[in-house]
């Protein structure tokens, strides 16, 4: 059976420990195996050219895989696990074209935020500014309000909360930005990559050119923010 390729769809996922079950068919009998979805795998399978690309996996995605005996040799394994597709996926992607407003459980595993989606128990990451205050230990497994972006390329699908709280650093840059305010940033580091400042405390960072050789750390350049997002400042020597 190892060279046969089976599908089979994820019933259960073990984010921390980086495994699934899944379930197929055999003989018109039901099974389930475990198989790896460490990215490390993932990667090393791609480079192989065994499967086409790196998936972060979720419940109910249909997949092929091989069962191979596992190296310990005491039982059957999932190999060479590759994505087709996830109709439950589907449906809340179709579902945020309309209404992108979803409920879910916030977690964390291996120092990284996921939320749960209360429905369908689907992961989706939480990617969180560098700026944003991160949620404390009693939020989570509490119910949150989130977004699906990226929902055109199902790999890169990620959870955006509704409720966040910010630095209030950011606050004042977001204030300085919309009114297109010149702010007197304080150079931190010279380098032949750039001139490097402390936009607002040290909170705030950002680097211009390294066109003015007599910048010296310490010294005072007058700004302005020209691209602020929640995880990127671009700013302009005035």
């Amino acid at each position: 059976m190892s060279d046969s390729i089976v599908e089979g769809k994820i019933s259960f996922i073990n984010h921390e420990k980086k495994y699934a079950i899944i379930e197929y068919k055999n003989a018109g009998k039901l099974k389930n195996v475990n198989g790896s979805i460490d990215e490390k795998v993932q990667r090393q399978l791609k480079e192989k050219g065994l499967i086409k690309k790196i998936h972060h996996f979720l419940t109910g995605d249909v997949v092929n895989f091989k069962i191979k005996l596992s190296e310990r040799g005491e039982r059957m394994v999932a190999t060479e696990i590759e994505y087709k597709y996830n109709t439950a996926l589907d449906v809340l992607i179709d579902k945020s074209r309309t209404n992108n407003r979803f409920l879910g459980y916030l977690k964390m595993v291996d120092d990284k935020y996921f939320v749960k989606e209360i429905e369908s128990y689907l992961f989706f990451p939480v990617p969180f500014s560098p700026w944003q205050i991160p949620p404390t230990e009693k939020e989570l497994n509490e119910q949150v309000s989130f977004a699906l972006e990226n929902t055109d390329k199902k790999d890169k699908i990620i959870a955006s909360l509704f409720n966040n709280s910010y630095l209030p650093e950011f606050t004042a840059a977001v204030k300085f930005s919309k009114n297109k305010e010149i702010i007197e940033a304080t150079v931190y580091k010279v380098t032949s990559h750039g001139i490097y400042l402390n936009i607002i405390g040290e909170k705030m960072q950002g680097k211009i050119p390294a066109e003015d050789a007599d910048v010296t750390v310490g010294d005072k350049i007058k700004i302005r923010i020209v691209h602020l997002s929640k995880t990127r400042i671009v700013v302009e020597r005035v």
